[in-house]
């Protein structure tokens, strides 16, 4: 019996109220959320890279930090990183480290964090040497890592990266406006064509950086033009879509219109009433008498 009695007794509540009154003296200098929600949707990393077992190493210059547990964070090219996305992915990196059903199942020497963005955070950074102590060292064009914190954590800039190593990451912008670089990703991706990777990264990185294509897309090789058939015809339907709608809604106008004044005319060669006529039908007079000169 007191063992059912035990397992049903709700500690927390007690414990919220027994919090506020240790604090009952300083009441009016504190406030008191109970089970205060960290987000307003699921925490969700960006990507989360696990090595398949524990002891790969991986060549890939932007992966030589990884242990077991890689946590990215990726930033558009027209977002920013700020010192609130420092603590909130340090955040995610704790939390999944700890949200295990054994003890120490993560070893928080297994996990790593990635930053990726567009724009070197110089705000973040300073904060980071400033308040947390942390160097941040370059490491070769577009990679730096932060050192001094007990989790390896390094950050990509993607417009710094070597396009010769880092082309399809690199090319995540939507300044990409040199013919040459256009010309280079299409090669790759000729090569490439038929895998559902290759054609995402294309995708985005075309339609963010439209007007450099139009300019060369007479030299346009067959790949691009495969490629860019989906976009071609959906600005060709957007188009006839809009045209269509304008049209149609002309028409109905003018249809309407011409029944509503044959409808007055009707009416009027029955009750010859103006006022009356505009009260049945919920009109201005003035609509009547137009109808009825017509």
């Amino acid at each position: 019996m007191k063992g059912s009695t035990k397992d049903i007794i709700q500690w927390h509540p007690a414990f919220h109220a027994s919090i506020q009154i240790e604090f009952k003296d300083e009441a009016e200098k504190l406030t008191f959320d109970s089970e205060h929600l960290l987000s307003k949707k699921p925490m969700q990393m960006d990507e989360l890279i696990i090595k398949v077992t524990g002891n790969e190493v991986i060549h890939k210059n932007i992966g030589r930090i990884f242990r077991r547990y890689n946590i990215v964070e990726y930033k558009s090219p027209d977002d920013y990183l700020t010192i609130n996305d420092f603590y909130k992915v340090y955040g995610y990196c704790c939390f999944y480290q700890s949200d295990t059903e054994e003890v120490y199942k993560i070893p928080p020497e297994e996990l790593t964090i990635t930053f990726i963005c567009n724009h070197y955070p110089r705000k973040m950074i300073q904060h980071l040497k400033d308040f947390r102590k942390l160097d941040t060292v370059r490491i070769e064009p577009g990679i730096y890592y932060i050192t001094g914190d007990p989790f390896p954590i390094q950050l990509l800039v993607t417009k710094e990266l070597n396009p010769n190593e880092n082309r399809w990451l690199q090319s995540l912008r939507n300044d990409v406006s040199k013919p040459e670089e256009i010309t280079t990703l299409l090669k790759e991706y000729e090569k490439n064509k038929s895998s559902k990777l290759y054609q995402a990264a294309m995708n985005v990185i075309t339609r963010a950086n439209w007007n450099a294509v139009k300019e060369v897309k007479e030299s346009m090789c067959e790949a691009l033009r495969e490629l860019m058939a989906d976009e071609f015809k959906e600005q060709e339907e957007r188009v006839t879509k809009q045209v269509t709608e304008q049209v149609t809604e002309q028409v109905t106008e003018q249809v309407t219109e011409q029944i509503t004044t044959q409808i007055i005319k009707n009416l009027y060669d029955t009750i010859k009433d103006v006022e009356k006529i505009a009260s049945l039908l919920k009109i201005p007079v003035e609509q009547v008498e137009r109808a009825i000169k017509k």
